[in-house]
């Protein structure tokens, strides 16, 4: 009910680490959002992951998914996909997360 029978995305495929970020402040109403739209918004002050957004609202990722792009559809929401490893060039970004994952 939620995605009004939609089981995909429009626009964007918004993978689990794909981050979300509102563009501007959340409207408190706005014409054709519902309440699980405009808790993504608020939400998504900070960046937030598709998976990390799944988790908060304790919804399926395929809606999460949907909802994200109708967001992004209307402008609400700025969408980074993940870069690919070979983008990922930096070995101070792997010695640091093998340090991290170390400490635990």
């Amino acid at each position: 009910m939620v995605t009004r029978g939609r089981a995909r995305p429009a626009n964007g495929k918004f993978d689990l680490i794909s981050m979300a970020l509102t563009v501007d402040s959340p409207p408190e109403t706005e014409t054709g959002l519902d309440p699980e739209h405009l808790s993504i918004l608020r939400l998504c002050r900070a960046p937030r992951s598709v998976a990390e957004l799944a988790a908060d609202l304790n919804l399926p990722v395929g809606i999460i998914r949907v909802l994200l792009a109708d967001l992004y559809d209307r402008n609400l929401i700025s969408a980074r996909e993940p870069q690919f490893e070979a983008d990922m060039a930096d070995m101070n970004m792997y010695k640091a997360v093998l340090d991290g994952l170390r400490s635990l």
